[in-house]
């Protein structure tokens, strides 16, 4: 089969290799896909520069790729959610990515069926986002009624996190640039600020809850807008404590994630707020539940960048730069 991956780690502009690869084994749980379409993601880039090595420590080469739709080719022994011919996505086990091939192996249990709605570009933007909003509004415990501030929302993350955000009965308040401001209103936000325009430090307060996508120094300005007593879910500030006690971490990794993320518990602890940092992980049920949000809603992913497998490395560079309006996706087949 076709598939690009990862030589060895590099803190320089990655370079994929794409060529032949085994087509992989099925266990007794999985279920073989023929990838249509992948993703390429931030996440995908931090792979490559060996930014997450402490959390998954992958052995190169590895074949890239966190997320992907395709159809069901086999299935294990043991595996009876799917049938061959239908039609699914997912967000791959955290120890078993590879979505930049031809075909990937996945524990049935990632998997959902893909909304008949979307295409194949706009279901492979789907997965990785959804699950990282519906995790960060579990782990924030988000009630119904509240407000919450989603950093940076013109994004492919801000294009699912803020539909599934209003699903939960929640306000929702974003910033960006002004040329994406009717898009993200569309979406659900019922507030945007345009960040050339007003600092959200300056208008913003007593807000319950903020999911941050940015990281570095917009973490500190972000707890500076939470009520006392709120909640801020991290995708980029780096892992703490509470983080290695939810994933099982070895003590001394506990140790490590505690050195990393201890000025974020600090800012938390003035105002008796929460920190905390999220590695999504895959979850089929979880969504499948998405997946429900998005047809009821008829809720279409946004897509900016379609590339071939054999230009992953272009496909990674625009991710790199930023600036999308929406997912950077590879037809791989």
């Amino acid at each position: 089969m076709k598939a690009a991956w990862l030589e060895r780690y590099s803190k320089e502009e990655p370079h994929l290799r794409v060529g032949e690869q085994p087509t992989p084994s099925v266990g007794a749980k999985d279920v073989l896909l023929r990838v249509s379409v992948a993703a390429v993601n931030p996440l995908d880039n931090m792979i490559a520069h060996g930014e997450v090595k402490a959390i998954v420590p992958y052995k190169t080469p590895l074949i890239m790729g966190n997320e992907c739709v395709g159809v069901v080719e086999k299935t294990g022994a043991s595996a009876t959610k799917f049938k061959p011919g239908e039609r699914v996505y997912c967000r791959l086990p955290l120890d078993r990515i590879g979505a930049f091939a031809e075909y990937v192996a996945v524990d049935e249990s990632a998997l959902a069926r893909t909304p008949e709605y979307l295409t194949d570009e706009e279901a492979a933007a789907v997965p990785l986002t959804a699950l990282t909003a519906m995790q960060a509004l579990e782990l924030m415990d988000a009630q119904a009624g509240k407000t919450i501030f989603i950093s940076g929302g013109t994004g492919s993350f801000g294009a699912m996190a803020i539909p599934l955000a209003k699903a939960h009965g929640l306000t929702v308040i974003t910033n960006g640039s002004a040329r994406n401001a009717e898009r993200v209103i569309a979406l659900g936000a019922d507030r945007f600020i345009d960040y050339k325009k007003e600092d959200y430090a300056a208008v913003l307060s007593d807000v319950d809850y903020v999911i941050d996508s940015l990281g570095g120094a917009e973490l500190e300005k972000q707890f500076s807008i939470l009520k006392r007593g709120g909640r801020l879910v991290s995708l980029r500030g780096g892992p703490n404590t509470a983080f290695g006690q939810r994933i099982g971490a070895s003590p001394i990794m506990k140790l490590a994630f505690g050195f990393v993320g201890r000025k974020y518990d600090q800012l938390a602890a003035k105002n008796d707020q929460t920190y905390d940092f999220i590695f999504v992980h895959a979850d089929g049920a979880q969504l499948a539940e998405a997946s429900d949000i998005l047809t009821l809603h008829a809720i279409r992913p946004s897509v900016d960048g379609v590339f071939e497998l054999k230009d992953v490395d272009a496909a990674l560079k625009k991710v790199a730069v930023g600036g999308s309006r929406g997912k950077t996706v590879l037809h791989v087949r």
